[in-house]
């Protein structure tokens, strides 16, 4: 489990493949500190630690995971958002997020607002229902609060600090971006869809 608070910032040194995983060697400044079989957050989606040497380690993604996240984007020098999981004695400062993305969206314009920058994002309108005015989301792993909510987009702001210490800063009009919707409103629109 995760909070939507970036740790680090990473980056993609090379990817290599087996049969229809990819795997990935990242290096970061928290890189070191972890541990093999640790779960970590790269740009939202939850991979396990297999390696750790010199300031990089590896994870691998699965052929599933690489259909369903700009995983199978990425290329050496991608830069990706970094987080260990939540210590059961941690603080929540975001909400509740699994490192599971459900869908990816598109960034459809990036606007400065003297000080902070406002992305809008287009997702598939079938998950509508789960985007409310106001409620947390997770885009490429950052726990964010939407507005501007429409059946198949809306608004993030970004403050400077979140704009420095992760990669919006990097994102553009036309990119692709990770999305976990939040987890208790996938439960209420399971248990109302059985009724």
């Amino acid at each position: 489990m995760f909070t939507g608070i970036i740790e680090a910032l990473g980056q993609v040194e090379a990817i290599t493949g087996e049969g229809s995983n990819k795997t990935f060697v990242v290096s970061s400044s928290i890189s070191s500190e972890l541990k093999i079989d640790q779960s970590v957050s790269h740009n939202g989606v939850c991979l396990t630690v297999e390696s750790v040497a010199d300031g990089v380690h590896t994870v691998t993604a699965i052929a599933e995971t690489l259909e369903k996240t700009s995983l199978g984007t990425w290329t050496a020098g991608t830069i990706v958002n970094l987080e260990r999981c939540l210590p059961l004695h941690g603080r929540l400062d975001g909400h509740l997020v699994q490192g599971h993305v459900d869908t990816t969206g598109t960034c459809l314009s990036v606007t400065p607002r003297e000080g902070s920058w406002e992305f809008e994002i287009g997702f598939p309108g079938q998950f509508a229902a789960l985007v409310i005015e106001k409620g947390s989301i997770s885009l490429n792993g950052i726990s964010l609060t939407v507005f501007n909510v429409g059946i198949d987009r809306f608004t993030v702001a970004i403050i400077p600090y979140t704009y420095e210490h992760t990669n919006m800063h990097n994102l553009k009009a036309g990119d692709t971006v990770n999305i976990e919707f939040d987890m208790v409103g996938k439960y209420i629109q399971r248990s109302l869809s059985l009724k």
